[in-house]
């Protein structure tokens, strides 16, 4: 049986800083590259095609982006790739071992780019949380099959929350993995916030989110009223 492609999907909105290192990583994963914007207003988009990525252009919003970014793909294997994260070495390798042993997708182990204590505290604590939950989420590159994201139904179109949704959806599906390669990502959110700060704040929105508290609701609590994401 031949290889199965695999199709690498970036989210973007105004990342031209941070997208040709997360492009460069990718293209030794995919055999399709796909950038779904949200609307930017840098040099994204132009940035974007001069790596010889797929532009699809849209609405903002996360879950509605990676949804449209899939649908130009025909590849068996999908892999959804923050614009501020970069893939590790061998990244292609353990992603089809993984599904070859019977997972159905999963993600990455994390580090934060930025050296220093508070960002490798930081990485741990995400790493342990993922290992605790079984759910990597968006910033640890998730994947999956096709099939299985078509069965799904792809990403709920919500403000927040769509990458645990995700993870959690296809959990039901069968077995899902993290995989021991880090995925470099920014620190950005964290130093903004502080690290406790936001670390506390993603538990109690994880808490309030499984008490049955609308997705909606927690995105006006999470981030500042008229901020896109």
């Amino acid at each position: 049986m031949a290889e199965p492609g695999i199709a690498v999907v970036v989210p973007t909105l105004d990342e031209s800083s941070h997208l040709a290192a997360c492009l460069e990583s990718a293209r030794g994963v995919a055999d399709e590259l796909i950038v779904s914007d949200g609307g930017s207003q840098d040099d994204t988009v132009s940035l974007a095609r001069s790596f010889g990525a797929t532009v699809v252009e849209g609405p903002p919003g996360r879950g509605g982006q990676l949804n449209r970014g899939a649908a130009r793909t025909t590849a068996r294997v999908l892999v959804f790739l923050h614009a501020d994260s970069r893939l590790p070495e061998g990244a292609r390798e353990v992603i089809l071992e993984a599904l070859d042993r019977g997972y159905r997708g999963g993600g990455f182990q994390l580090r934060f780019a930025t050296p220093g204590r508070l960002p490798r505290l930081g990485s741990r604590l995400v790493n342990l949380r993922s290992r605790i939950t079984g759910c990597p989420l968006g910033d640890q590159s998730q994947f999956c099959l096709r099939s299985s994201f078509e069965e799904m139904g792809g990403f709920r179109e919500w403000p927040i929350l769509e990458d645990l949704d995700f993870i959690r959806r296809l959990k039901r599906q069968g077995r899902v993995t993290l995989l021991s390669p880090r995925v470099a990502t920014s620190y950005r959110r964290y130093r903004s916030r502080g690290i406790g700060r936001n670390i506390a704040t993603n538990w109690l929105i994880w808490a309030l989110y499984l008490l049955g508290v609308d997705p909606e609701r927690l995105a006006r609590f999470y981030r500042p009223a008229g901020r896109r994401r």
